[in-house]
């Protein structure tokens, strides 16, 4: 059997960061992507994004959950703060009003930063039941909801700490929650990436990538990339790999480079 080809997806935060949507979805197709992963894309009514999708002639494959402003509580995410009911299952409604009309097969719960006076266990319980209540909204829509690590230098006090953590959260809910597995949050958490991926392969529904220690384009940092993707390719892992990574100087080109550490 032939291993799979790999597909990545733009991040258009990461990999387009001074250009509005209406000029980085183009600009991602210009670049040779089919697929992107679009973070926010509340700002813009979502007939007038899949009409740029559809005329760019690229899928969104990931959109996330709403977010609040930097440095407010909901920065990070809403799902394990107490007290903001009302704004976590608003933002889940919101995302899967626009997955479904963007045709987006996923929708990212972000988790949130435990505030420091609730201690983790209230706020990972907290999130656990945010979770639950977000997968019956989903159930009737036919898009799968995905969860995050992020690592504790980056993001502190993120209150998925482990892969082990977010697998254990998708397992125990069960569909449509899947795994988003980051290769830069797993490598500067726990490093050995390719046995942590193993380890929860059966429940990953998207990869994202970006080197170690600054979250850079891969070929960048400290991975062995070659040895990565080809693990991935010999896993049978048919999904996207999403680019959120800081790219080497620009977008141009990112593709090409990439292909020459396949």
């Amino acid at each position: 059997m032939s291993e799979p080809d790999l597909k990545f997806a733009a991040n258009l935060r990461w990999l387009f960061p001074d250009l509005p949507l209406d000029r980085s979805i183009p600009a991602a197709a210009e670049e040779g992507f089919r697929g992107v992963e679009i973070p926010a894309p509340y700002e813009h009514p979502p007939q007038q994004l899949r009409r740029l999708l559809d005329g760019a002639g690229v899928a969104a494959v990931l959109l996330n959950t709403p977010q609040g402003p930097a440095g407010s509580p909901t920065a990070n995410g809403a799902a394990c703060l107490p007290g903001y009911g009302p704004q976590f299952r608003s933002g889940v409604e919101r995302g899967l009003e626009y997955a479904e009309a963007l045709g987006c097969p996923r929708l990212h719960v972000v988790a949130g930063r435990r505030p420091t006076e609730v201690s983790r266990e209230r706020a990972f319980a907290h999130y656990v039941h945010n979770i639950g209540w977000a997968a019956e909204r989903a159930r009737a829509t036919g898009v799968r909801l995905v969860v995050e690590m992020q690592n504790q230098r980056d993001v502190p006090g993120f209150v998925v700490e482990s892969q082990a953590a977010a697998a254990a959260v998708a397992e125990a809910v069960g569909e449509p929650v899947r795994l988003l597995f980051d290769v830069y949050h797993t490598q500067v958490t726990e490093g050995d990436v390719v046995r942590t991926f193993d380890a929860v392969l059966p429940l990953i529904e998207h990869i994202q990538i970006g080197d170690a220690p600054t979250r850079g384009e891969p070929g960048t940092g400290e991975l062995s990339w070659s040895f990565v993707f080809g693990h991935i390719r010999r896993s049978g892992y048919t999904g996207w790999l999403g680019c959120e990574f800081r790219p080497d100087q620009s977008a141009a080109g990112v593709l090409t480079r990439l292909s020459e550490l396949i």
